[in-house]
C-alpha cells in the first residue's frame, strides 16, 4: 500500500483507543518497525499526536477522539473509459516499445505523435500516461481519454 494509505490505516487502528506495540502495527501494516515510526511522525506533522508509552509493555496510543471517513481508507477501483488503450499502453511499457498515437488537444485539434511510454499515472483524477514525446523532444503527460488511436511500434 502507499504511504498515505498506511498512515490512514495506522490512524484507524489507533483510533480504537487500544495501545499497539510498534511490532503489532508493523505486522498489521506489513511494513518495518522503522516505517511505523515514520508514519507516527507524519501523523504528528498533521497535528495528530500519538502518545508513546515506554517500557516492556509500551507502545503507541491515541488520546484524541479522531475518526477517519471510510472513503479515505477503503481503496476504490479506478474507472476509465477505454480499457483497450490502457492495456495497450501497459503492454508497451512492459515491453519498452514506442507507440504512435493520435491525440486530441484541449482545443480538439488532433496531433500525431510517437511516444515512449514510461508509466500509467493519475492526472487530476483521470488516467494518463507519462511518456517521452518525439515531436516535442521532452517528457509529456497525456490523458487517456484524449487518445483517439494508438498503435504499438518497435522498441525504443
Amino acid at each position: 500500500m502507499s504511504k498515505v494509505s498506511n498512515v490512514l490505516n495506522m490512524l484507524e487502528y489507533l483510533s480504537t483507543g487500544r495501545k499497539y506495540s510498534i511490532k503489532e502495527l508493523a505486522e498489521k501494516l506489513e511494513v518495518t518497525p522503522r516505517m511505523v515510526r515514520v508514519y507516527k511522525d507524519e501523523l504528528e506533522k498533521a497535528g495528530i499526536y500519538v502518545d508513546t508509552i515506554k517500557g516492556m509493555y509500551g507502545g503507541y496510543i491515541l488520546n484524541q477522539n479522531i475518526t477517519v471517513p471510510k472513503r479515505f481508507i477503503e481503496p476504490k477501483p479506478i474507472v476509465f473509459e477505454n480499457k483497450e488503450f490502457y492495456n495497450t499502453l501497459s503492454k508497451a511499457i512492459k515491453e519498452e516499445r514506442k507507440c504512435y498515437i493520435e491525440y486530441y488537444s484541449k482545443n480538439n485539434d488532433v496531433s500525431k505523435r510517437i511516444i515512449h511510454p514510461y508509466a500509467l499515472i493519475l492526472l487530476n483524477n483521470q488516467l494518463g500516461v507519462a511518456a517521452y514525446c518525439e515531436l516535442k523532444d521532452e517528457i509529456r503527460h497525456f490523458y487517456l481519454k484524449r487518445i483517439k488511436m494508438i498503435k504499438i511500434l518497435d522498441k525504443f
